[in-house]
C-alpha cells in the first residue's frame, strides 16, 4: 500500500483546479467539515467552483464571500442559529454565484447514484412543488421540465421524476482519524461523507489525527471509508475550526457569529481573510491564531471520552513528520 500522506498546500495545488466541480461533506452548518482545506483553496487563488454541498457551512460561506463559487447546488443554504449564511448570500444576490436548490433528501440520493454509477435516480421526493419547477441556471422558464424531469415507472405506469447523480472531480472530506494510506473512522453524525467517498472521481482526507493502521484493524467495522477509494491524507489538527469534531472539539460558537458578522460585507472579508486565511503558513501558526487558552476550552469537551479507545494509536507530531519525510 502507498503513503498517501501528504502537506495541506501539496493536496491542494495536486488535487484542485479552477472551475472543477468541488463537493465537501459535514454534519449541519455546526459540523464536522474539511474548513482548512477551503482556506488553502483560497490561498491558492482557486475560482469558477461548482460546489456540491449537502449543507452549506462556514467553508462554502467563505468561498462564496470570497467569489470562488460560480455555482452551487446546495441540500440546506443557512446557518440555522447563527442566520443566514452571509458570504454566499452576497454572491448569490449580486449574480456571481447560481444557487441551485436542492434538499437534504436528494443531494445524498444523488450521490449514492453516482457511488453506484447509475445513469440517474429514482426521484420519489422533491416532485410536484417548487424544489422541481424553479431551476436557477434557467430562472425564466417555469415550471422547469428538465431540473428533475418526469419518467415513467415501466412496472406500474405511474409518474416520477429523475435526479442527476452526482460524481464530483474532487471531495475533501473530514474525518477524525486516518492512517497514512487513507483508511478512516469518522466520530458524530456521517451525514454524506460515506456516500460522498464513493461517488467522487479524487478524495482527499482532512484529518484531526493519524493513527497507527492497527486502530483500523481493531476497528474495521468502523473504517466507513477505505484506502481504496482515498487519494491523499492530509493531518491539520483542528481543521474544522470554528465548527465542531465529535469527539475532540466543541463548536467555536463566538467565533461563528463573528466569522459570519465579518462575510456580511466585503470590507469585513477582506479583514477577515487576511487574519484567518492568509495569516497563517504552518499548522503551528493556525494553532497559534486560533490561541491555547481557546483550543484547551474547546478540547475540554464533554464528548471527549470518545477517542479513548482510539488514543493508545496516535501518531505525535514528530512520528507523522517522519512519515511524511519517508514518502
Amino acid at each position: 500500500m502507498r503513503n498517501k500522506l501528504i502537506s495541506m498546500k501539496e493536496a491542494v495545488a495536486k488535487y484542485t483546479w479552477d472551475g472543477m466541480v468541488y463537493a465537501h461533506g459535514a454534519a449541519l452548518p455546526v459540523g464536522s467539515d474539511s474548513i482548512a482545506f477551503g482556506r488553502e483553496m483560497l490561498k491558492q487563488g482557486r475560482k469558477d467552483l461548482h460546489v456540491i454541498s449537502n449543507c452549506n457551512t462556514q467553508q462554502t460561506n467563505l468561498l462564496g464571500a470570497a467569489g470562488a463559487i460560480k455555482k452551487i447546488e446546495v441540500g440546506f443554504a443557512g446557518l440555522e442559529v447563527y442566520g443566514f449564511a452571509n458570504g454566499l448570500k452576497r454572491a448569490i444576490e449580486s449574480g456571481k454565484t447560481i444557487g441551485e436548490d436542492w434538499s437534504n433528501g436528494s443531494i445524498p440520493l444523488r450521490l449514492l447514484g453516482g457511488a453506484l454509477n447509475w445513469p440517474f435516480v429514482p426521484a420519489t421526493v422533491n416532485i410536484g412543488c417548487d424544489e422541481a419547477w424553479c431551476e436557477a441556471q434557467n430562472p425564466e422558464v417555469w415550471p422547469s421540465t428538465s431540473k428533475i424531469p418526469d419518467i415513467t415507472d415501466p412496472f406500474t405506469g405511474k409518474t416520477y421524476g429523475a435526479f442527476p447523480c452526482i460524481k464530483p472531480d474532487v471531495a475533501s472530506i473530514h474525518v477524525t482519524m486516518a492512517d497514512i494510506y487513507g483508511n478512516a473512522i469518522m466520530l458524530g453524525t456521517e451525514w454524506s461523507r460515506y456516500e460522498l467517498s464513493r461517488a467522487a472521481k479524487q478524495v482527499v482526507l482532512q484529518a484531526d489525527f493519524i493513527v497507527d493502521t492497527d486502530c483500523m484493524r481493531q476497528f474495521p467495522n468502523l473504517v466507513r471509508i477505505p484506502d481504496v477509494v482515498v487519494d491523499a491524507v492530509v493531518y491539520w489538527p483542528l481543521g474544522v475550526w470554528p465548527q465542531c469534531s465529535v469527539g475532540v472539539y466543541d463548536s467555536d460558537e463566538k467565533e461563528m457569529f463573528a466569522m459570519n458578522k465579518a462575510l456580511k460585507t466585503e470590507e469585513g472579508y477582506l479583514e477577515y481573510r487576511q487574519k484567518y486565511v492568509d495569516g497563517y503558513a504552518t499548522i503551528e501558526e493556525y494553532l497559534d491564531m486560533i490561541g491555547k487558552d481557546k483550543i484547551a476550552e474547546l478540547t475540554s469537551t464533554p464528548t471527549k471520552f470518545l477517542m479513548d479507545p482510539y488514543r493508545k494509536w496516535i501518531k505525535t507530531d514528530q512520528e507523522i513528520k517522519e512519515l511524511m519525510e519517508r514518502r
